[in-house]
């Protein structure tokens, strides 16, 4: 009798000590979950913090010369030097045609890499055509001195264009910009009166391109540089010519399309497929864009 007296108060036992033990597992599983949650946020704080402040490594790749560095082309070029203010000057290598009968300037705002030399190869798709080609570097690229800022890299080209402009006329003068030049070319074209504005491989601006790479941060704020090349073009009164592969890593296809809303009726957003960041010009639509704009100036 008195085992079967004891039974409720043994049930009793049991059952606080599985309540006990539940409530050790749900405090534990708590637990577990904050722990995830800090790790988490401390990872996005982490990654935030240095996409915030290491974005300029992330954005600019120079390679600096030293100021007594003598190029050497295989083609006719003159290096020039455009002073900006007692201690700022603006490098600038001016390739020329074979022939001397000369129709104009491309005014050619390259990539976020190395220095002029990358990209003189370049320059002969234009003077073939009769037309010397300028290809300013930025600050801190090449022999060109100053601080890296977008609005220096704004200024210098404001310079680079008044050179070209008291030698040519606006109809004259061709804007070209290649990836992250198409920032600066945009913006030469918005404010200035040119020819045409050729862009290869575009972005519709810093921070929404940041936003095809890290989608979860508010990059809009967190971006230093802006370069708003869809505001700019809707600025633009001259051509506009636009290649961008659907291939492109560096900057996807999906973002340079963003431009197409911008557009104005007789401007061309050519879509090349399979095209990478760096074979555009490989493309035999490339070439033929190309003359048709610049034999349309005839």
């Amino acid at each position: 009798m008195k085992k079967k007296e004891n039974e409720p108060e043994m049930n009793t036992e049991q059952s606080n000590q599985q309540n006990i033990e539940q409530e050790k597992r749900q405090v534990s599983a708590k637990r577990k979950i904050y722990r995830v949650i800090i790790i988490i946020t401390l990872i996005y704080c982490s990654v935030g913090i240095a996409l915030y402040h290491l974005q300029e490594k992330l954005l600019f790749h120079p390679v600096t010369l030293p100021q007594n560095f003598q190029f050497k082309f295989d083609v006719a070029f003159k290096e020039v030097n455009i002073p900006m203010n007692k201690t700022d000057t603006v490098n600038m290598i001016q390739f020329l045609p074979a022939d001397s009968a000369i129709k104009g300037v491309v005014l050619y705002f390259h990539g976020n890499s190395d220095n002029v030399i990358r990209y003189e190869k370049n320059a002969e798709i234009f003077t073939k055509k009769g037309y010397e080609v300028w290809i300013p570097d930025y600050p801190t690229y090449g022999k060109t001195t100053g601080e890296l800022t977008e609005q220096n890299m704004y200024l210098q080209a404001k310079e680079v264009y008044k050179l070209a402009h008291s030698k040519f006329s606006s109809d004259s003068i061709f804007v070209f910009g290649k990836s992250l030049g198409t920032g600066v070319a945009s913006y030469i074209a918005a404010k200035e009166k040119c020819a045409a504005l050729i862009l290869e491989t575009p972005f519709y601006s810093i921070p929404s391109l940041f936003s095809t790479y890290a989608p979860i941060y508010p990059t809009s704020r967190m971006s230093h540089f802006k370069f708003p090349v869809g505001e700019y073009l809707e600025e633009v009164t001259e051509p506009i010519l636009i290649f961008s592969g659907t291939s492109d890593k560096v900057i996807p296809y999906r973002n340079a399309a963003k431009l197409k809303k911008v557009l104005k009726k007789g401007d061309e957003f050519i879509t090349l497929q399979n095209g990478t960041h760096n074979n555009v010009t490989s493309f035999p639509i490339f070439q033929e864009k190309i003359d048709s704009v610049f034999d349309s100036k005839r």
